[in-house]
């Protein structure tokens, strides 16, 4: 099938019984909007941004001409700021995915002995994958329902559609989204298998019937042996993938020149999923060298280039028992990742292995090798590519945390939200290296139809009137403070969930603007708006309910990406930071987050008594330069 056959990844009829995301208020959000950044600006800067709102928002004015159209806007439109905020948050970003976009859940350490073993799990994770698929294929998966705040609302499903369908396709300026037009073909009915950087089409369907355990390891063990062959090895073309998003796009217009690369780029674009049989690594799988060897593979001398990072869902299984999935972000969020990767655990743990009873095809025709024809030209970009991700490897810094001393079920004993509890911990670790800044939580708004997520800006001024308290010489430990951050954690998160957030609507009313061919608004050029999306602390709570956790790496060159998962009596943390900024330090901040936690902690013990430094069984004033 050609690849320019394929439609945008767009889903209807999954979400039609919720209603549509709503548009805010013009003036609820331009208030909000400067109540979020007064304080984390200088005055004189703040009453410019403040004269530029007004003017802005005047009645009349040309806010209220953008209103209207974004109104307009969604009376046409299942839901108004999907495609803004698809391309604005992924198909414009030129990063590389790897570290920058691309989210992983990274699984237990699995004790393999042999390699048949890590074949064998192979084997029994694609027969649960194959059951899952045949769950969405029957439209039989249930419906979600919302935890936590507002918990019990219906939620929408169509990014579960995407999982197995969908591919980011890199262009020069902007990539496309795109799904299989099943209309066109049936469905893919392969999987690619990535095994010593070499790339092999495990057919999942022969004869119109599936294949059972037995077979798709009988089939792994073929693949195994193929790319054992040293004189069929063809160069590692899945390093391309970890480009960034220009390079690689250059790169495929190279590579398509050839007919037999566009057959390969062909059977991969269409694949269900990719499953990375993985060489062993190297370091010590600690919980820290599993996040970092998921997220980049160990770079080019490991198994950097055994992946294909446009695919949605890579199921990695390394042979020293590192193993996780990779995710491509932009068709769905974490939680549609979880729920995928837990039905697959639970599956694989409830399952009994079925290789030896099933009864199997017969004489299953020997998996196929991709071929590429690699020019000069190719080769030289293979080396950029390899250098690149070289570099990626060494600067990344992370580390991966489990807090002992309490869990979710004693921030609930207090009455207090568990996710605003831990944001306001981050806001106070962080707060004791630098100044806060603007901080991104993602919240879901899969209560509307297309709906993915808005921003939950943690940064507010009750939390940094808390923090101040906390590492201020005259330390005052109040619980007041503390309960009044969390209020206004919580009370933020509420508006988020509901639709009533400010940073999808300001999206909004910058990219209508532009598509009216208007003169770029005074709002948005303003320095204040673009300190309000330098997002140097960027969070997400990834809870899970069997053992494993998510992380991913910071957005900015200076920032941190601190992914938690908040359990009964402890709370994981990954945070990741860059090393190459003398700004951040990932072992300094989990340091500083931990005593944070523990004062916290103190503190909600203590009651409701204010409490002076010297009652105080942990030091109030430490401070950690990053």
């Amino acid at each position: 099938m050609p690849i320019l056959e394929r439609e945008p990844s767009r889903d209807h009829g999954k979400s039609d019984g919720l209603p549509k995301l709503p548009v805010p208020k013009l003036q609820q959000t331009l208030d909000m909007y400067l109540k979020c950044m007064r304080h984390l600006v200088p005055e004189e800067k703040f009453r410019r941004t403040k004269m530029i709102v007004d003017q802005f928002g005047a009645p009349g004015g040309v806010g209220q001409f953008l209103q209207q159209k974004l109104l307009e806007r969604r009376e046409k439109n299942a839901n108004w700021v999907y495609d803004y905020w698809l391309e604005d948050m992924y198909l414009n970003n030129r990063l590389a995915l790897p570290v920058n976009s691309s989210p992983v859940m990274v699984f237990p350490k699995q004790n393999f002995r042999t390699n048949s073993d890590s074949l064998r799990f192979a084997a029994h994770l694609i027969s649960g994958v194959l059951e899952y698929k045949a769950l969405l294929d029957a439209q039989a998966l249930p419906v979600d329902y919302a935890r936590g705040q507002l918990a019990g609302t219906p939620l929408c499903m169509d990014q579960y559609y995407r999982l197995f369908t969908s591919y980011r396709l890199p262009g020069p300026k902007r990539d496309t989204l795109v799904a299989q037009k099943s209309s066109v073909m049936p469905e893919p009915e392969h999987i690619i298998v990535a095994c010593k950087n070499q790339f092999f089409v495990l057919d999942v369907v022969i004869n119109f019937r599936r294949l059972n355990e037995k077979d798709l390891y009988t089939q792994l063990e073929k693949i195994w042996r193929m790319a054992e062959n040293e004189e069929e090895r063809l160069p590692p073309i899945g390093l391309l993938t970890s480009d960034g998003r220009t390079e690689w796009a250059e790169a495929r217009s190279v590579l398509i020149q050839d007919s037999t690369n566009r057959d390969s780029l062909d059977m991969i674009e269409r694949c269900l999923c990719l499953v990375c049989l993985n060489e062993p690594s190297g370091p010590e799988l600690t919980d820290t060298n599993r996040a970092l060897l998921m997220l980049h593979g160990g770079g080019p001398e490991r198994n950097g280039g055994n992946c294909w990072y446009d695919k949605p869902l890579q199921f990695v299984i390394g042979s020293d028992g590192c193993c996780g999935v990779v995710c491509e972000h932009s068709p769905f969020e974490g939680i549609v990742l979880v729920q995928c990767t837990e039905y697959l655990l639970k599956y694989m743990k409830g399952s009994p292995s079925k290789l030896v009873r099933a009864a199997s095809v017969s004489e299953l025709p020997a998996p196929r090798r991709l071929r590429w024809k690699c020019s000069p030209e190719i080769q030289a970009l293979l080396a950029a590519s390899a250098d690149k991700l070289q570099r990626l490897v060494k600067n990344l810094d992370m580390n991966v945390y489990k807090f002992t001393n309490y869990g979710k079920e004693f921030i609930k004993k207090q009455k207090m939200s568990p996710d605003a509890y831990i944001q306001v911990a981050l806001q106070l670790a962080y707060y004791r290296s630098a100044p806060q800044v603007s901080t991104y939580e993602s919240a879901s708004i899969r209560r509307f139809q297309e709906g993915r997520v808005d921003n939950i800006r943690s940064a507010t001024s009750e939390a940094l009137a808390f923090v101040r308290t906390m590492t201020g010489e005259n330390c005052s430990l109040n619980l007041k403070q503390l309960r009044d951050a969390i209020n206004a954690q919580t009370n933020y998160t509420i508006m988020a969930i509901t639709g009533m957030a400010i940073d999808n609507h300001l999206l909004g009313l910058r990219e209508i603007a532009k598509e009216l061919n208007m003169e770029k608004l005074e709002l948005f050029s303003d320095e204040t708006y673009t300190i309000s999306n330098q997002f140097i602390l960027s969070t997400s709570q990834v809870p899970t309910t069997v053992e494993m956790f998510c992380c991913y790496g910071p957005v900015l060159p200076n920032g941190y990406g601190a992914c938690y998962n908040p359990q009964s009596d402890h709370i994981i943390f990954c945070v990741s930071s860059f090393r190459d900024s003398e700004e951040s330090c990932s072992d300094k901040f989990v340091k500083a987050l931990r005593e944070g936690l523990l004062e916290m902690g103190s503190l909600c013990t203590k009651g409701n008594n204010p409490v002076t430094p010297s009652e105080h069984p942990v030091q109030c004033t430490i401070l950690y330069s990053f």
